[in-house]
């Protein structure tokens, strides 16, 4: 629903203040009812394509940024850009590594080097995540696009080559303390000038 009031006064009420960008020029200032964002959020992510309702219009569009509290976390603020489902967007899509566990099992590790992925297509064909199978992957191995879950009516703008992980040896390094050396450090802690 529009808002009128201001953003504190908005939260106070139960809801959370927003924006809805419809061009770099155009924006309305609207409220949402912050169980039903924060549902849309945990589900589909903090860019998620949305339906929004004002009156009788129904518009299209993603959710653009999602300002928290730095103390609590909650949702403070969220901006959505309003676009025609059949425009070609250039957007960033998170990317989600699926079977972390298998290599753990196999004492390997996940190195993340890049969490997004940049593609263009329809803004309705846009997903909310992109998944990368890891679950195969051997000691050394890198994911690239090839790993990807990316539809066919997506591009990517990445490079052929853009490494997103790579697979290495989990090592565990136990730095233990010469008893010597602590208990001279005691000794001296102990003993002070005077």
């Amino acid at each position: 629903m529009l808002r009128t009031d201001t953003p504190k006064k908005v939260r106070q009420a139960g809801f959370i203040p927003g924006v809805l960008n419809e061009s770099d020029l155009t924006s309305t200032s609207v409220q949402f009812v912050g169980t039903e964002l924060n549902k849309i959020i945990s589900k589909h992510g903090s860019n998620a394509k949305v339906w929004v309702t004002i009156g009788e219009d129904k518009k299209f569009g993603f959710i653009k940024e999602v300002q928290k509290s730095p103390l609590d976390r909650k949702i403070i603020h969220i901006a959505i850009q309003l676009v025609n489902k059949d425009k070609e967007i250039k957007m960033l899509i998170p990317i989600s590594f699926h079977g972390r566990d298998e290599l753990e099992h196999r004492e390997l590790l996940l190195q993340v080097i890049k969490t997004e992925i940049d593609v263009t297509g329809k803004a309705a064909l846009m997903p909310d995540v992109i998944i990368a199978d890891v679950s195969a992957k051997e000691l050394g191995d890198t994911v690239t696009a090839a790993d990807l879950n990316i539809s066919a009516d997506l591009k990517s703008l990445d490079a052929d080559d853009e490494i997103y992980a790579i697979i290495k040896a989990i090592k565990e390094v136990v730095e233990e303390e010469p008893e010597e050396a602590a208990a001279a450090d005691v000794l001296e802690t102990a003993v002070t000038p005077v």
